[in-house]
């Protein structure tokens, strides 16, 4: 039985969308393909294929997450993992601990193991599909040349459950419930 695609996130605001536009065209290199700007998003966690019979109490579970807003910077530029580059991104700077260890206890009991990696904050720009030697080189000279990147700041206070079903365009995201901090 498949599920709903569901995961956790917090938006970036709408001037942030527009300079990471701005940035695509300086980043833009072969085996990058970018992440459309109204697409960009920072994933607090992955939940999968949820069946819609839970998708109420898990949007119930994530009501009970307390946390107060907080500042986050957007800077640094960076990729996963160091050697052969998988996923580009763009580094935040934020106390999430609250946020995310709220997050991980609310729907621990509903069946979602916490994840073992811990979190990183990040916004992936753009993703390759086969690394190699030549696009990880390629993408990490890009890199270089954003190595004092700063976007300035702005606060979280709130985040949402989101569906995202997958297209041959590209993923369709859609706000499935938010909660305020």
């Amino acid at each position: 039985m498949s599920g709903v695609r569901s995961f956790v996130a917090v938006e970036l605001p709408a001037s942030f969308r527009q300079e990471i536009d701005r940035l695509h065209s300086r980043i833009a290199t072969e085996g990058l393909r970018l992440v459309r700007p109204d697409l960009v998003h920072i994933t607090l966690k992955f939940l999968g294929d949820v069946p819609e019979k839970d998708l109420d109490a898990v949007a119930a579970a994530l009501r009970e997450v307390k946390a107060a807003p907080f500042p986050v910077q957007v800077k640094g530029i960076g990729a996963f993992p160091g050697g052969g580059v998988r996923v580009l991104w763009l580094g935040l700077e934020g106390d999430f601990s609250k946020l995310y260890q709220g997050i991980e206890k609310a729907l621990e009991p509903l069946g979602f193991p916490p994840e073992k990696r811990g979190f990183s904050p990040h916004v992936t720009l753009g993703r390759v599909g086969r690394p190699n030697v030549e696009i990880s080189r390629k993408i990490k000279a890009r890199m270089a040349e954003f190595s004092g990147l700063d976007l300035g700041g702005f606060t979280v206070d709130r985040f949402y459950l989101k569906k995202s079903t997958l297209t041959r365009g590209g993923p369709i995201y859609e706000d499935l419930a938010a909660f305020p901090l």
